[in-house]
């Protein structure tokens, strides 16, 4: 049986179909198992998009835990030096002194009625007989700072305690404004925008 006899153009259409055939393999088969693999560019931009996306929020999300993490510290901190303050006053019938933004009692003398300005972050808060406070703490971010105010000298039956939240959406900062709060005091680079007061006295007064 004869067989049939193809055209020049035949044979060259079926010459350039197994060579693009082998284009094709080559670049996406394996030689070995003659499975697909590879994408195309579309799909890589995908990807790399997606990826992308998902790093952003995952920054902006730790960066945010990091600084709520640290708003929830200074609440803890200003709570604990507001028990040691109502300690002082138990023993003496008054709060101690400030300067500057700082408690005067490392120590505090009884017999002069006067105390040794308090550093944040190492001094220790007593008297000649009792530690109100072992270490007074300090603010976790570099930049910011507590402040203590005595209201009322030299009767000193009031005080405030501020200090520099972060989060700008928390609901406790003073007046319900983070960013534009109700009082000037300086908390490090920043206006206090947080307070703790004693009972008889609020943070605006």
């Amino acid at each position: 049986m004869k067989k049939p006899v193809r055209s020049k153009n035949q044979e060259s259409g079926i010459r350039n179909y197994k060579m693009k055939t082998k284009i094709h393999d080559s670049r996406f088969k394996s030689p070995d198992s003659g499975k697909s693999f590879g994408f195309t560019l579309i799909e890589l931009l995908v990807v790399i998009s997606i990826i992308s996306v998902l790093v952003t929020v995952g920054i902006v999300s730790f960066r945010n835990s990091q600084l709520r993490g640290r708003d929830v510290q200074r609440k803890s901190d200003l709570k604990q030096i507001a028990n040691a303050l109502e300690l002082f006053y138990t023993d003496y019938r008054k709060y101690p002194d400030s300067t500057g933004g700082l408690i005067s009692a490392c120590p505090y003398v009884p017999a002069s009625g006067s105390g040794t300005t308090c550093g944040w972050g190492g001094s220790e808060f007593s008297d000649s007989r009792n530690i109100y406070f072992k270490e007074i703490p300090k603010d976790p971010s570099n930049g910011y700072s507590y402040y203590y105010r005595i209201v009322d000298p030299p009767s000193n039956q009031k005080y405030q305690l501020f200090g520099r939240l972060e989060n700008s959406e928390d609901k406790n900062c003073l007046g319900g404004s983070c960013i534009a709060p109700p009082v000037t005091y300086s908390c490090g680079s920043k206006t206090c925008n947080f307070a703790i007061t004693s009972t008889n006295t609020k943070a605006t007064e």
